[in-house]
């Protein structure tokens, strides 16, 4: 039995949410954002994902946020409006407790029920685990951009990964 839950946001875990991805900002080029947003701005996100109806699901365990994970339109343009992407942020200290795995399986099959047809995952390149395990969901890979992140002093690449839902 797992010591965490999976369950849809509420906006109780706006703070948490903030703390996660705020950790990422400031210490990884996991995300290219170099300025942490604040509460306002996550809750403001985070409402257009509700209006929209995207999967968005919170990881939960000893009535703490352990994770969580969306997927939202890959682009704005119609044309893309079945193509999404995902993103998965785990509180550092829960690492290695199935919570990628389980918060991935869920917005897969939360992703599929919305409609979305297509899922990518733009990951920074020298994030080797983030790229293992959606290559173990069946994505593969499609792209790989040189260069295009300038963070803590130095360029990123990226890779892109993409799975049929």
């Amino acid at each position: 039995m797992s010591d965490f839950i999976l369950r849809p946001f509420s906006w109780s875990d706006v703070p948490a949410i903030t703390a996660i991805y705020s950790h990422y900002v400031r210490n990884t080029a996991i995300t290219f954002d170099t300025e942490v947003p604040g509460e306002e701005a996550i809750a403001e996100k985070y409402a257009g994902l509700k209006r929209l109806g995207h999967p968005l699901i919170v990881a939960e365990g000893d009535a703490k946020v352990l994770g969580y994970a969306y997927a939202s339109f890959y682009r704005p343009r119609a044309a893309y409006r079945f193509t999404c992407e995902d993103s998965i942020y785990l509180d550092p200290a829960a690492t290695g407790r199935g919570l990628g795995k389980a918060l991935l399986t869920e917005l897969l099959a939360q992703s599929s029920a919305f409609g979305f047809k297509q899922m990518l995952a733009v990951i920074t390149a020298n994030t080797a685990n983030s790229i293992a395990i959606h290559e173990k969901f069946g994505f593969e890979r499609v792209g790989y951009y040189k260069s295009v992140g300038y963070k803590f002093d130095r360029w990123h690449d990226i890779v892109h990964l993409q799975k049929a839902l």
